[in-house]
């Protein structure tokens, strides 16, 4: 059944994940998305037009994206185990929830072991904002954003999008997420230059970011957690970020957000929640069992779905 083709690739994909992680040594296709975007950025981003000269790059290369990871499953079909294989290790590289927590909580231990200084550094390869005055609430917080935040871009919107198109449409929102998260800042190289980027990131994590903070709040079994998503979710800067930061902050009972410095700026966010606790190792620990249940109820989701297409589909076969 045609529905199997899709089903076993994920969960070998999700398996090796959870027991691999993201893989350093492995040539990595965001490795490579990131230098088509670097040409693209060099090349065009300059002169007038800049604004359509982006777009037209950001089309151009989420396209490409589509039809590389097209062509590899296609070439890879001939052979059904080729195909297994292939498509596993694809759906593999698709997400990375095990390097997202294993990351997190390696700030943690960094923070406990080293200090208050080589935790900030730590901390600077996985957030956007500047580290180097955070103390160690700061610097929790930020890790428990990036949690929520990271397992909707991360983990829940790639598996969406394999269930929707397979592969090819995952790394199609594989090149959306990497194209927003190196070109779509509104800032004065990119304000222009990156803004389809960034609307298209937008576009693509809407239901996703949705879907990953109701799930969050249903397996962690949290009122709170779904009362936050509704009161606190669309104050986000963020379209879309707000909703799964809301619903760990909910479920946690913490507080998120307020001001940060991200590239030399201050940049003032709302509140995320109203009680400032303080954000111990437990909270941490607690976040990536969350997260690490979310992905896996969200995978049985997907495979309910799939299972019901294909019977759909051999219901309406002539």
């Amino acid at each position: 059944m045609n529905e199997y083709r899709l089903i076993l690739p994920l969960l070998a994909g999700f398996v090796l994940d959870a027991i691999i992680g993201d893989p350093r040594r492995v040539p990595h296709p965001v490795v490579l998305f990131g230098k088509g975007i670097r040409i693209a950025d060099r090349h065009f981003n300059k002169n007038e037009h800049k604004k359509l000269k982006g777009a037209l790059s950001a089309i151009a290369l989420i396209v490409s994206a589509y039809f590389m990871f097209y062509g590899i499953i296609y070439l890879s079909s001939f052979n059904i185990y080729s195909y297994y294989i292939v498509s596993s290790v694809c759906v593999f590289l698709g997400i990375a929830n095990r390097g997202l927590i294993r990351e997190g909580m390696k700030v943690q231990q960094v923070l406990e072991k080293e200090g208050l200084e080589a935790g900030r550094k730590q901390l600077s390869s996985i957030v956007g904002r500047d580290t180097g005055r955070l103390n160690e609430q700061q610097i929790r917080t930020a890790v428990l954003e990036t949690l929520a935040e990271n397992l909707s871009d991360g983990v829940i919107a790639p598996l969406f999008y394999y269930a929707l198109g397979g592969v090819p449409l995952m790394f199609a929102y594989k090149m959306v997420n990497t194209l927003d998260s190196m070109i779509g800042y509104k800032n004065e190289t990119y304000r222009q230059f990156g803004w389809f980027a960034a609307k298209a990131d937008d576009v693509f994590n809407y239901i996703p970011a949705r879907i990953t903070a109701l799930i969050m709040s249903l397996i962690s079994l949290s009122p709170r957690g779904l009362k936050f998503i509704f009161r606190y979710g669309h104050r986000h800067s963020s379209p879309n970020a707000g909703y799964p930061e809301a619903a760990l902050a909910g479920i946690l009972n913490c507080r998120f957000g307020g001001p940060n410095i991200y590239h030399g700026k201050l940049i003032d966010k709302p509140y995320i929640g109203n009680k400032d606790k303080k954000i111990t190792a437990k909270d941490l620990a607690i976040a990536a069992i969350i997260n690490a249940g979310t992905s896996l109820a969200f995978i049985v989701l997907v495979v309910i779905f799939l299972l019901n297409i294909g019977h759909l589909e051999t219901w309406h076969r002539p």
